[in-house]
């Protein structure tokens, strides 16, 4: 995959961009766990997450937050790293001037962070948010919620609430002219464990669904 490095608030950012042959493809902006936890762009999850795009015919982009891996900087607790990813979102908009569909995809903090752009960016059609923290960060900012996507959840997850999760859920299908779909994972911790097949093809279940509205050309 091409490694690519491209300008953020706090100096370069570590990349790696996988085109799609079709210039007209869908574009995903995928975002990894917390930073200061150990989490980067190669992540077992986010490696999931591009397997599961790129399968369905997206470009993906996966980049490293500020102070992480070649991305210069530091961690800025949420407010930075929102602002790596509307730099990320630009350059993608930038090298893919044919695409018109843009989606965002986090897991954990970095499904946070997404969730937070989705508000920020009306361009984002759709978004897959894994393990979203709800039970450690605010999500009230989603008032609305702009777009449909999908939520995935161990039920085993001690880091993060399945219960939580639920109560986020159930406050985004409670507005009008979004649909969230929402799966869960028996015996399935907070990071996928012998469990990383299972959240592909539920990625990829709800892509191709979605994709069912998309021209033709892009499902090829």
């Amino acid at each position: 995959m091409p490694e690519v490095i491209f300008n953020g608030s706090a100096g370069r950012l570590e990349g790696r961009f996988h085109p799609h042959a079709d210039k007209e493809a869908p574009v995903v902006l995928i975002l990894h766990p917390h930073p200061a936890h150990g989490g980067t762009m190669n992540s077992k999850i986010v490696h999931t997450l591009h397997r599961a795009f790129s399968d369905q015919g997206f470009t993906t982009l996966r980049f490293n937050f500020r102070g992480i891996g070649r991305s210069e900087g530091s961690y800025d607790k949420g407010e930075g790293e929102l602002s790596d990813a509307a730099s990320a979102l630009d350059w993608l908009q930038s090298i893919n001037p044919q695409s018109h569909r843009f989606w965002v995809a986090g897991f954990s903090f970095g499904a946070w962070i997404g969730m937070q752009l989705l508000m920020r960016r009306p361009e984002l059609e759709g978004f897959v948010s894994i393990s979203p923290p709800a039970s450690l960060y605010d999500f009230n900012f989603l008032a609305p919620c702009p777009a449909s996507g999908l939520i995935v959840q161990g039920l085993s997850d001690t880091i993060v609430s399945h219960e939580s999760v639920g109560v986020l859920v159930n406050k985004l299908r409670n507005q009008k002219g979004i649909k969230i779909d929402f799966e869960t994972v028996e015996n399935c911790d907070h990071f996928f464990t012998q469990h990383l097949s299972n959240l592909q093809a539920s990625v990829s279940r709800y892509l191709q669904k979605r994709m069912q509205t998309f021209p033709q050309s892009l499902a090829s």
